[in-house]
């Protein structure tokens, strides 16, 4: 009997010592860096935003530099060519473009493995001298598809996003003259694609609309003028809407004369930010069932929503009270609450990015200096209550990047980012940066490192920009600066709304 007992105490002791060990291990994870490299240039993205980057099976699509230079400056900041790619199972595989184009890029990856992104066609626009022509892709079965263009007339399409059903939401521009157009000179309107047609969508009231999002259920939600007028801008007001079966509704704002969205799910539940009355400040809302909630912040002025899951968790950035310029912290909200989650040790900002179903988030967390130039420092992860993890300390030493961003995780685990190579500042990640994907590692697994980049260009990146012929981009802005801009307001780029950096 006593022995009996003795062995059960000494299981009970074996248990409790074991439980420290099995919360270590579920509070701190090991990852394998994929560096995804390049495809010879300086630089490699994925298009966080919308953050439709990374699927459940582990499939993630991204643009990256090629060694060519673009005069357009077509995608990216530091005016090389790009080219679409996806990436899976350590592989990177180029999705090329559209014959006679230069550069293309990828924005929405389905569930089922369907890729949305645009590419240039060799074409200039004839509207607009010296822009290039855009066409709206879908990738699907091996084979790239041009959208085209609306059936009224233009030059350009983007598709920003695509469902399991094939379904295309973008926008594309008509022939209309329009002082007020959100991207170049003429009208852009949101459009829909099945079928092999692209339908205008129509809008509020107003010139200008833009589709960001669909789901499975055909919903689709974006963003449009009304039939109002700014007086401070003279433009007409830019409110959210949400259409399925062709019926647009207005989702409204916080009572400023802007707002945007970010996220929509599987529910039909949409999330994004929009300005107070008087658009001095803006707070994140939810709309669901017809209802826009104001989401609230951390006791500062402004917040920002950057993904909603299906079962409604909602992450993003709000600020702290404070004298102005106040810091962020990122921010999960769950069941009506608000949960601060905090920064990393030493940092004084962080914005959180995306959350799975298992309510796993990643973000970027950075100091004072980093935070206020709007650049993450510092990728981490955040899970069962926390705290906040750097994910630079969870992956093998000896990294080729630093892990500056997160901007996706899935259901799997894995998650998708931005690091900067040696020689490439935080704040440069855009001109020199690369895009990454962190795969969990097995109990047991011995877990290593991987760089795609076979011109190892990440040791020699201070070299390359070195040698590399001068390019001017005097009077030049990228795509991708006009669409971080236009996400930023369409009417007014000098109006401070919070960034989604």
């Amino acid at each position: 009997m006593k022995r009996k007992q003795s062995v059960c105490i000494t299981v009970m002791l074996v248990a409790a010592l074991a439980i420290p060990v099995l919360l270590a291990a579920q509070t701190s994870p090991r990852y394998r860096l994929v560096d995804l490299g390049t495809f010879g240039g300086p630089a490699s993205y994925f298009p966080n935003g919308l953050d439709g980057i990374l699927n459940n099976h582990g499939t993630g699509v991204g643009t990256s530099n090629t060694t060519e230079q673009d005069p357009s400056c077509f995608w990216a900041p530091n005016c090389f060519a790009t080219h679409a790619f996806q990436t899976q199972n350590g592989i990177v595989t180029d999705l090329g473009v559209l014959p006679g184009g230069g550069s293309s890029a990828t924005s929405w990856i389905s569930a089922n493995g369907l890729i949305a992104g645009f590419s240039q066609n060799g074409q200039v626009d004839p509207l607009v001298p010296g822009f290039p022509e855009i066409r709206g892709l879908l990738w699907q079965g091996g084979e790239m598809i041009d959208l085209g263009t609306l059936p009224e007339g233009g030059y350009e399409s983007l598709a920003n996003a695509v469902n399991n059903r094939g379904q295309v939401v973008g926008l594309a521009v008509n022939t209309i003259p329009d002082p007020c157009s959100f991207f170049v000179a003429t009208q852009m309107r949101a459009f829909l694609w099945q079928n092999g047609a692209m339908q205008d969508l129509g809008t509020l009231g107003g010139p200008d609309a833009i589709a960001r999002l669909i789901n499975d259920a055909g919903q689709i939600v974006g963003i449009s003028y009304t039939d109002s007028i700014n007086p401070a801008t003279g433009c007409p007001t830019v409110h959210p809407f949400f259409s399925k079966n062709g019926a647009m509704v207005d989702i409204g704002t916080l009572g400023g004369t802007f707002a945007d969205v970010s996220s929509l799910n599987h529910r039909g539940q949409v999330v994004g930010f929009s300005n107070l009355t008087g658009d001095q400040s803006s707070h994140p809302f939810l709309w669901s069932e017809g209802k826009l909630t104001d989401l609230g912040t951390l006791g500062g002025d402004t917040g920002l929503t950057n993904w909603i899951n299906d079962r409604g968790d909602i992450v993003g950035k709000a600020d702290l009270p404070g004298a102005a310029p106040q810091l962020h912290d990122a921010v999960l909200w769950k069941n009506g609450e608000v949960v601060d989650l905090g920064v990393l040790p030493g940092d004084s900002c962080s914005n959180a990015y995306f959350v799975n179903s298992h309510g796993q988030v990643v973000g970027a967390s950075e100091n004072q200096y980093f935070c206020s130039i709007l650049v993450g420092q510092h990728a981490f992860l955040w899970q069962h209550g926390g705290p906040m993890m750097d994910l630079n300390t969870l992956i093998p030493p000896g990294a080729s990047l630093d892990l500056t961003y997160a901007v996706a995780i899935n259901n799997r685990g894995e998650i998708a980012g931005f690091g900067v190579p040696p020689g490439c500042a935080p704040e440069d990640y855009e001109t020199c940066g690369h895009a990454y994907v962190l795969i969990p590692c097995g109990v047991g697994e011995k877990c290593t490192n991987v760089t795609l980049d076979a011109a190892n260009a990440a040791p020699v990146m201070s070299a390359f920009f070195s040698k590399r012929p001068a390019v001017s981009t005097s009077g030049t802005t990228s795509l991708l600066e006009r669409w971080n801009r236009l996400r930023q307001s369409p009417i007014s780029p000098e109006r401070k709304v919070p960034s989604n950096k």
